[in-house]
């Protein structure tokens, strides 16, 4: 069953369950439905009986009547059984979970797949943008698409070659739609060079729903910075703003002025980054909204055990307003959308045993 969990009871901050917090920073309480703008907090499916032992990076779209939300799940991050999976909400409840893409190459050989991206834009049809792969060094990008908001799919189909090897797509969040056709895609590389792991950001632009591709980047060379998964974030002025994941412990910008064609050199924000996925929005009020993990270190726990929602007027500043989650356990990899009645949805990993929807006014910010 489709299990809907409302928090009811009030967190104590400094417990021992809580994690430890960078010197020097205050954040809010814990957020508890029907304060702090927080409208609504559930889980996608019941943790305590998942579709698969793990599950891991979701990402979450409109689609007409309601909301879509996918993931990879399976025996665990990495493994061949890993497969995409698959649910929606219209009507106020989210679907049975269902897989929807899988690794299968054929008879004997299968691969994970890895970082779903949905995307829909107006009344064009869903697209499923994912990964397949032993390995974020040796994957590949792949599509599907459905004209039926999700209940059916397209088969399987690669996205190609470009100028970096092999077309990626999103590599973890969603893209930005520049004018009227042309989609730009936020994406990067993990590559070994000379027996050293560099992270690269690059971007892949399509106006035709994947269907050929230009590359722009990379914009960093993976040595100041290894950065990686970047969120993109649109300014009034046209300009726009690229924000990383890191392995310096710190989130990572980049700005283009030009329509994403090029790319400042690369330099820290105040944010900090325990080498964690983030996910952010410009909201319709020209603020901008960003969910991250507030806190250093590179490890799982306790470094992604403190999730987080902040707001920046000019992409420089950035204030924490909503802490969601603050505990022992893994709560990440977090993908935000504001929604066309004005609601931000927000999705993350819980303890990579189910998938959070949290459901916040922003206004109330």
């Amino acid at each position: 069953m489709i299990q809907k969990i409302i928090h009811l009871i009030i967190p104590v901050m400094c417990s021992l369950n809580c994690v430890p917090q960078p010197a020097g920073q205050i954040l809010p309480d814990p957020v508890v439905p029907g304060t702090q703008g927080c409208l609504e907090s559930e889980f996608i499916f019941s943790p305590e009986h998942p579709p698969t032992p793990e599950c891991h990076a979701s990402t979450i779209t409109e689609i007409p009547g309601g909301r879509a939300v996918a993931w990879f799940g399976g025996s665990r991050e990495g493994q061949p059984d890993v497969e995409i999976w698959f649910s929606r909400n219209r009507g106020g409840e989210w679907s049975e979970p269902v897989p929807v893409a899988d690794g299968i190459q054929g008879d004997s050989l299968r691969y994970p797949c890895w970082n779903p991206v949905l995307w829909q834009q107006g009344e064009g049809p869903l697209i499923l943008f994912y990964k397949v792969g032993p390995n974020p060094r040796e994957w590949w990008g792949e599509k599907k698409i459905s004209t039926d908001g999700g209940i059916s799919w397209s088969p399987p189909a690669n996205l190609g070659h470009g100028r970096l090897g092999a077309l990626i797509g999103p590599v973890k969040n969603k893209p930005v739609m520049s004018g009227d056709s042309l989609l730009i895609c936020p994406s990067s590389t993990e590559r070994i060079e000379d027996g050293e792991v560099f992270w690269k950001v690059h971007f892949e632009l399509t106006r035709d729903q994947g269907k050929s591709w230009e590359v722009i980047g990379p914009i960093n060379n993976g040595t100041a910075f290894d950065a990686i998964q970047p969120a993109l974030l649109m300014y009034r002025d046209g300009s726009m703003q690229a924000l990383c994941r890191t392995r310096q412990e710190v989130v990572a910008q980049s700005w283009s002025s030009d329509g994403g064609r090029s790319w400042s050199k690369m330099s820290a924000t105040s944010l900090p980054n325990p080498n964690a996925g983030i996910d952010g929005v410009t909201l319709r009020d020209g603020r901008l909204l960003l969910v991250y993990n507030h806190s250093g270190g590179g490890s799982r726990e306790p470094g992604r055990g403190i999730l987080v929602a902040a707001i920046s007027q000019d992409g420089h500043l950035w204030k924490p307003v909503m802490t969601l989650e603050n505990k022992r356990g893994e709560y990440s990899y977090p993908a935000v959308i504001q929604a066309a009645d004005g609601l931000v949805h927000i999705t993350y990993t819980y303890d990579r045993r189910s998938i959070k929807h949290v459901v916040v006014d922003p206004g109330a910010l």
